[in-house]
């Protein structure tokens, strides 16, 4: 079912501030928390160091209704850094790949492309972008079709 998601990016602290949502919900995890460490290695990316392997890559705690809070650790060794504006994205889930092309390539107008769509090692076709109004949206489909 496709659902929207809001995403959470921090500093290395993902993990205390979900424990801390995770108690003022209720609830409890998606799935258990992946880490930088579960990742494959990538060669076009540096190694991640011991002290990153523990950090949080992905964590879903469900909400109110079909709404969930997700959230990562920016890894400043990807080049990647928490700054006032990139900390919040919407993230959407469609149905299909269809649902996300025809989502991904309207709001692609005049926007900067983070990742072009793409399957990726998770299992899902991902990709992301900020739009022209500066609004990141990530787009994450588990369908094949």
């Amino acid at each position: 079912m496709a659902c929207v998601s809001t995403y959470l990016n921090f500093s290395g602290s993902t993990e205390t501030a979900f424990k801390f949502y995770r108690d003022v919900f209720g609830g409890d995890f998606t799935s258990p928390i992946m880490r930088y460490g579960d990742m494959p290695a990538e060669a076009d990316q540096p190694p991640i160091s011991d002290a990153e392997k523990n950090l949080v890559m992905h964590v879903e705690l469900p909400l109110l209704g079909d709404h969930s809070l997700m959230g990562t650790d920016m890894l400043e060794s990807m080049g990647l850094k928490v700054i006032p504006g990139n900390n919040v994205q919407i993230a959407l889930r469609p149905d299909t790949r269809v649902d996300t092309e025809r989502l991904f390539n309207a709001l692609a107008v005049n926007a900067e492309i983070e990742m072009p769509l793409q399957d990726m090692f998770w299992g899902s076709y991902y990709g992301s972008l900020t739009d022209q109004f500066g609004i990141r949206w990530m787009f994450n489909c588990d369908s094949k079709d």
